[in-house]
């Protein structure tokens, strides 16, 4: 009796702990990966997708015959999301990785993650971009404090009823606010994660003027990590209205050091910034 009541007391006092993280913006991750073929599907360039380490990791490849990619299997109306990924070394010009949420379609929602790559000896960049019904140019970029070419990174997107925030290793990088009260548009329809490794050298690096380095090839991305989170009652996940403390003090940071572009402040392209950035600070 003596054994099971101190086993309840533990069990207690874990929930406790559990709900004052969540309370205070904290995200709980199941460390217990679960395989690949469990949440996803390749969806194009099959032969150039390897799945290793039992399913627990895959190999994206891109050679000038194709890329590739992989989806979820679910859909999503709001959620935690996270993937491990270490990007293509050397010269990756041209080349973007891509992780994203994404309905689909000519009036869609989506949440992007990309990864633009570079010369070598320079730093992929980080590009953000949120679209509303099948409306982008929200582009936000960042020069990472790590090179993401050595080793795995952890990159994050929550998504629920109040904001968008996305975390690359834990820290915020970039908040996009649901306001619809005034006015503005946010992400509300179902949504699958989508991954790519492809083709960007019209636009990618320096403008487009970077081209690939084929001699370079064939460029390879790797992913770890493959567990998805809907938002449900009760989780924490829908109640986590704004960040925490030390969170808005780490994205702050992260604009004030690392941000290199933001679309809110490119008067060539709005002359009047549009008015979902007085939001988003």
């Amino acid at each position: 009796m003596g054994y099971i009541s101190i086993l309840t007391l533990i069990y207690i006092l874990h929930l406790i702990i559990r709900v004052d993280a969540m309370a205070h913006g904290v995200r709980e991750i199941n460390q217990n990966d679960v395989g690949f073929d469990e949440n996803y599907v390749v969806t194009w360039g099959q032969n150039n997708v390897l799945k290793l380490n039992q399913g627990k990791e895959v190999q994206l490849s891109m050679d000038q015959s194709s890329g590739s990619g992989f989806e979820s299997k679910s859909h999503y109306n709001s959620g935690f999301f996270q993937l491990r990924i270490k990007l293509p070394q050397k010269d990756s010009s041209g080349i973007v990785t891509a992780f994203y949420l994404t309905s689909k379609g000519d009036s869609h929602d989506e949440i992007d993650f990309e990864f633009l790559g570079n010369k070598q000896g320079k730093l992929v960049t980080i590009q953000t971009n949120v679209f509303t019904s099948g409306k982008g140019n929200r582009e936000q970029k960042i020069t990472p404090w790590f090179d993401p070419t050595e080793d795995f990174h952890t990159y994050e997107i929550l998504w629920n009823p109040y904001q968008i925030v996305l975390y690359v290793d834990k820290i915020p990088i970039r908040v996009f606010k649901n306001n619809t009260s005034g006015g503005m548009k946010y992400p509300s329809k179902p949504m699958q994660v989508v991954v790519s490794l492809w083709n960007g050298e019209s636009w990618a690096t320096d403008g487009g003027k970077a081209k690939i380095n084929w001699s370079n090839g064939p460029f390879k991305a790797n992913f770890q990590g493959f567990n998805n989170y809907a938002c449900v009652p009760n989780s924490g996940c829908e109640s986590y209205s704004k960040l925490s403390d030390s969170d808005q003090k780490a994205y702050e940071n992260v604009r004030q050091k690392y941000m290199i572009y933001d679309y809110c402040s490119d008067r060539a392209r709005f002359h009047v910034p549009p008015s979902e950035c007085k939001w988003n600070q």
